[in-house]
């Protein structure tokens, strides 16, 4: 595996990583940064000006590059999302033991992309994450291409080959590390929060007639999931869910909350009762006419209910009000 020498930067550094978790550069004994043996290598990342599978060249920097991820990603790639988008969904299947056909490792790649590779793409390439007129109010150089940014040698220390090399094997490795840590996340904890949202969604008739009200016997963050399912599954206004019902994460008890009208919104689709806001145990219990009352937040937003008869007692209540 070949990359560039000198300063080091976060793309190269996550593909020469990538690249050591497929079949084919598994056992690569090393990674040449010296521009002689470029020639000599099986495969060459960040440098050469040339981007070409077929050989294995994959760089970014020449004027004719316009290279990107696609299904809906603008941002052109760095030498990350190149080796990631040829090799990503092998790294996926492997890492997760499952078929290359299986429909969640496109989930998982698509996802991984936008949550992870997208920003090292867009940082390397200089495109700014919002205009530049704004002033922003402090300074991030805490992210990952940055801290790969803080392991290169300081202007006055050393710049010797030897050196400057391990410190890319650290800026590699810990790439590698953050890469592995958030595609095991999504794996193991995203796509089964997800696999509930969808269970819920195709029960929720079962749940009430309205289709207004979904379950879920557990606690599981649900709320990425519901605004993305519900445009895949192009559902209009009037059949989208206004509450969900969840176990409590501690307490055993059961909470209702009320859909927001965008992820990041703080406005309901339709809020709890006003009469019912503000008030909490019996005070609740004796407001709606439903035993095992908890609290209703001052908003509306959400409410608590110690079992999972009266938080649905609650939400069947709050659509008819």
């Amino acid at each position: 595996i070949g990359t560039h020498n000198g300063t080091f930067h976060c793309d190269e550094a996550l593909a020469v990583f990538l690249l050591r978790q497929t079949a084919t550069y598994r056992d690569s004994g090393k990674f040449h940064r010296d521009p002689t043996v470029l020639d000599t290598c099986d495969i060459v990342v960040d440098v050469g000006a040339i981007y070409d599978e077929s050989k294995q060249r994959f760089d970014h920097h020449q004027r004719v590059f316009t290279e990107v991820f696609g299904h809906g990603f603008e941002t052109k790639l760095s030498s990350a999302g190149l080796i990631y988008k040829h090799f990503g969904k092998e790294i996926i299947t492997s890492r997760t033991q499952t078929s290359h056909d299986d429909p969640q490792v496109t989930t998982l790649w698509l996802k991984l992309y936008k949550e992870f590779i997208e920003v090292i793409d867009a940082i390397d390439n200089g495109i700014s994450q919002y205009p530049t007129d704004i002033k922003p109010k402090y300074r991030n150089r805490t992210d990952l291409s940055g801290r790969v940014g803080w392991l290169n040698p300081a202007w006055n220390q050393s710049m010797d080959p030897q050196i400057v090399d391990a410190q890319f094997a650290k800026a590699s490795q810990m790439t590698g590390e953050e890469f592995l840590g958030r595609l095991d996340y999504y794996a193991n904890a995203w796509l089964p929060a997800r696999d509930l949202v969808v269970s819920a969604l195709a029960h929720r008739n079962n749940v009430d007639p309205s289709g207004k009200i979904l379950l879920f016997e557990q606690y599981a963050p649900w709320k990425e999931h519901l605004f993305e399912l519900e445009t895949e599954l192009s559902l209009s206004d009037d059949t989208k869910p206004i509450y969900v019902i969840y176990a409590d994460e501690t307490a055993g008890n059961y909470r209702i909350q009320a859909v927001p009208v965008s992820p990041e919104s703080f406005e309901s689709r339709k809020a709890l009762p006003e009469a019912w806001r503000g008030l909490r145990d019996d005070e609740l219990s004796k407001a709606t006419g439903i035993d095992g009352g908890i609290f209703v937040h001052a908003s509306g937003f959400i409410g608590g209910n110690k079992t999972k008869d009266g938080a649905l007692a609650l939400a069947k209540a709050a659509l008819a009000m």
